[in-house]
Parts: C-alpha cells; structure tokens; sequence
C-alpha cells in the first residue's frame, strides 16, 4: 500500500489555493485594511486582486467603516497632530501631505492644504506659486492608500469666483463620489451657481438653476450627511444640496435662546450618521447645548446639555482671570469634534497644552495626548479649532 507525505499534501493543497483567484479574494476581503495593504507587497497578483475596485466595493459591504483618529492641522505650519480613537495607531499614518506634493510633482504649485475629510477620502487644495497666475488645483485623495486623482479645471468662460468646493462621498451607497463647487453667477451679484463633479464621468457640468442665498453664507466650510451638502451661516441661517435630487433647499432655523448676545457657533459637523450643531454663548460659560439634526431634516432637537464644571476642576489651567480678576473668569476651551456611534458619544476637546475626551453620557473624561508647542506657541495656547479638524477613516475607496 503506497505511503502519502502529509507536508506534501499540504503543500499541493496550499499551491491549489493559492492558484485560485476566487478562493484568495474570499480570503483577503476578510482582512482588515491596514494588514490588507501591506498583503500589496506579497506578489504582483495579491496586488492586483487588492487593488481591484469591486474587491474594495466588496471590501467596504463586509467590514463596518470606523473612525480611526482625528488629524489636527496647524495654523502657523503644513503639518498634523494625530489624534488615535481606536487605539491601534502607534504612530499617526502621516504627519504631513508631503506624500501628496512628492506625487504631483509640479514645482510651480505651493503646499497642499486639507479642504474637508469625507468617509475616508479628503479634498485638497494647492496654490500656483506664479504672482501672474494665482489658480488653484484641487485634488482628492485617499490618505490610507496613498493614492490622489486631480479634478481638472472649470471651463467656465469670463470671470467667476469660487465660494467653496464640497466633497460628497457615500461609499454605502456607490464606489463613486462627487464634488460640489459653489460659484458666481452670471445671472446677478446676489445668485450663485452649482457646478458638479462626478468621479464617474471625470467631469464637471452645471446643476441647476442660480439660487440666492443669505449674504453671510459660509461655502468654503461644508458638512456632507443625509445625502446632502450643507452649509451654516454666523447668523444662523443654513441651507442644503440634495446632491441626489440636485436641488437648494433652506434648512430648519435653530431654535431660539433666552441668553443674551451674538450667536456663536463652535461647532457644525457629521459623526456616525448624526448632523450636530454646538453654540456657546461667550468664553465665560462651561455650559452649552449639543443640537442634532432630526433624521428627516424637520428640525433641531437638543440632544445633549453640557457642563464642564468638572473639567475646570481637573484641569485649572483652563481658567483665565488674567484678562480682568474683577469680572468673571474666562474658560479656554475649544470643542473639536463629535464622536458619535452605536457605543458612544464623546466630546473631543482642546483644552491648553492637551486634547481630553469627554463622555456626552455618563459625564467622564479622559485625556487623550499631550500637544507639543511649535515655535512661538506655548502651552497655555490654543492651537487648533473645529474648522482644524478632519477625519480619518481607513478605506481601499478609489478615487
């Protein structure tokens, strides 16, 4: 009776597996991201299979997206601070975009500066350093990839200003995403213009007609949620592009407050499917309203009160009697980001010399890293604010 090698079986069965497309792919789209990238670098093959689009549409359908961290950009430099929420991040997965200025390698174009972080991808902005040709050139990337695909120009005839670009992205619902540009209308001094950008067709095109807004509205600082790009102005008024439905519509005002003085609005941003607004009214109050946005668009409903009583005592460097020791104190803080999932709801806030997390649900906190000053700054600075912060979210989404 002939004898059988049993690590010679295992090798035929290892040789016939690997030898097989669909068995590898039923593989590898059960591993996370970070390894999936470095499995790149096993064979040209492994490459291409992972490398695939429908492989990352498969990829993104088993595994449930996740943010991963916060970066926090610089005012006074191009580089990042890295801000871990999940924990699995020993070091930040950049510091800077120089991997995106190596790749475009045009040396008459200055830095490139983040302009929105949406479900993985960020939308990017360079300038000509040419004083005869100050056009800009916008870009998206995937930072996890490292990957970028640079839009192409307006060809709009005559003089136009762009008031803001956008970037919608959705990848529950297609592989592909768009950009949405707000720009002057030829119609009037008063109308606007959307023109739209689909990574589908490489191209932009007008949508719409010109519509009016209020004349404080703020484009440039655009929050994607509910299929829609929406946009938030200082005095309260807002409005959203049903990107689907191409189509301007007002958005429910927020509800009106008994405290006196100028509405100031922290924060404005999407977590875990959920549009938040914050205001606080001045730097001498620790307490303040968390407002989300019902799931139908119909209203502004208070979701969480807030008081960092608790936190001035943990940390008194957040008090400031220096300004005027006769008046009430004054509290630095600065609310950077809304953490929202099925699990938690979490405040991330910049407070001098650290970035803490305080939990919107049982009242706790933490302190999550120290921040180093750079240059002039000193630790009793704050260094970045909510418009500072983008999110990181590992995907294989092309772009």
């Amino acid at each position: 009776m002939p004898t059988t090698n049993p690590q010679s079986n295992a090798s035929a069965a290892a040789e016939t597996v690997g030898g097989n497309d669909d068995i590898v792919t039923e593989i590898l789209i059960r591993v996370p991201v970070k390894p999936l990238l470095r499995f790149k670098c096993v064979s040209k093959r492994w490459l291409s299979l992972i490398s695939d689009s429908h492989f990352s549409r498969r990829h993104h359908h088993r595994h449930r997206t996740s943010l991963s961290g916060i970066f926090l950009r610089r005012r006074t430099t191009s580089d990042f601070q890295f801000v871990s929420l999940d924990g699995t991040h020993s070091s930040p997965p950049f510091t800077s975009l120089d991997f995106l200025a190596q790749k475009i390698k045009d040396p008459s174009l200055s830095g490139v500066k983040i302009l929105q972080s949406c479900n993985g991808l960020l939308l990017c902005r360079s300038l000509n350093k040419s004083l005869t040709d100050q056009t800009h050139h916008y870009y998206v990337c995937n930072p996890t990839t490292k990957r970028f695909s640079t839009l192409p120009r307006l060809s709009i005839e005559g003089s136009i200003i762009i008031f803001g670009l956008s970037l919608a992205f959705d990848p529950s619902k297609s592989p592909n995403y768009q950009v949405v540009c707000v720009r002057s209308s030829a119609v009037s001094l008063y109308s606007y213009q959307i023109e739209i950008y689909s990574s589908e067709t490489r191209a932009w095109r007008p949508c719409g007609s010109p519509f009016v807004a209020p004349f404080d509205m703020v484009f440039d600082s655009a929050v994607f949620w509910n299929e829609a790009v929406h946009w938030l102005s200082p005095s309260g008024s807002a409005l959203c592009f049903d990107v689907d439905k191409e189509v301007v519509r007002a958005m429910p005002s927020l509800p009106g407050s008994d405290a006196w003085g100028k509405r100031r609005f922290r924060y404005f941003g999407e977590s875990g499917g959920h549009l938040h607004l914050i205001e606080v009214y001045g730097c001498r109050t620790t307490q303040f309203k968390v407002f989300e946005m019902a799931s139908d668009c119909s209203r502004w409903f208070v979701k969480y009160e807030v008081d960092l009583g608790s936190i001035v005592v943990a940390f008194p460097e957040i008090v400031r009697d220096f300004l005027d020791p006769l008046d009430s104190c004054y509290y630095a803080f600065v609310i950077v980001f809304v953490v929202t999932n099925e699990e938690e709801a979490e405040l991330l806030l910049h407070l001098p010399g650290k970035i803490i997390s305080y939990n919107l649900r049982d009242k706790s906190f933490k302190k999550l890293c120290e921040l180093t000053p750079y240059h002039n700054e000193t630790r009793s600075s704050l260094q970045f604010g909510w418009l500072d912060a983008y999110q990181y979210i590992e995907t294989l989404a092309f772009v």
